[in-house]
């Protein structure tokens, strides 16, 4: 049995490196450690306007087509802050796992986006996007801490948020590149 779980981790790793050089949109994922928390940083390009981003990554309802997220409710908004209520669900090892958080966002029109969970099943999660305009793309940066609440160890954590982040972070620029063929009517 332990070698078939590690045959499985081994072959994994090897797809991961394999699509680590093949995306569309210079994409960049990284994840370190810092004692139980994991410091996330990813960046990638999408051929839309900075006002078609900023509309992508506010749309908090339609997170719902994204991977990985089973819903995603607006609970309230007070001037640039938004409340939200999000429900995660990941299959590793063919095991699903569901992830519930309460999300507080703080929104800075066409530049970033600050986030911080108020409540939810993590310990802790907090970070931010950050959206910077290039003549024809725009750039998301995505920085994050996040501290899970699991007895899983540490090593087997990471080895998954490393994979799961790369293909949701893929999946997300795929999402928000569509944007360009269906203008907002806002960012006219």
């Amino acid at each position: 049995m332990k070698r078939l779980i590690y045959f499985f981790l081994i072959a994994s790793c090897s797809i991961a490196l394999a699509q680590e050089s093949s995306n569309g949109y210079d994409l960049k994922v990284a994840v370190t450690r810092a004692g139980d928390r994991f410091q996330v940083s990813a960046s990638y390009e999408v051929p839309i306007t900075i006002c078609e981003a900023f509309a992508f990554i506010t749309d908090y309802e339609g997170a719902k087509n994204l991977p990985g997220i089973v819903d995603s409710k607006v609970l309230s908004r007070s001037g640039n802050k938004v409340k939200v209520a999000r429900l995660l669900e990941e299959r590793i090892l063919f095991i699903p796992f569901e992830m519930r958080s309460e999300l507080e966002y703080v929104e800075i029109p066409n530049k970033a986006l600050l986030f911080e969970q108020f409540s939810g099943d993590t310990k802790y999660y907090k970070g931010s996007w950050r959206l910077l305009p290039e003549k024809d793309f725009t750039t998301f940066k995505y920085d994050a801490q996040i501290e899970p609440n699991s007895l899983v160890p540490s090593a087997v954590i990471e080895f998954f948020i490393k994979n799961i982040l790369r293909r949701q972070f893929e999946s997300i620029a795929e999402v928000a590149s569509l944007k360009k063929s269906a203008p907002l009517k806002n960012c006219r």
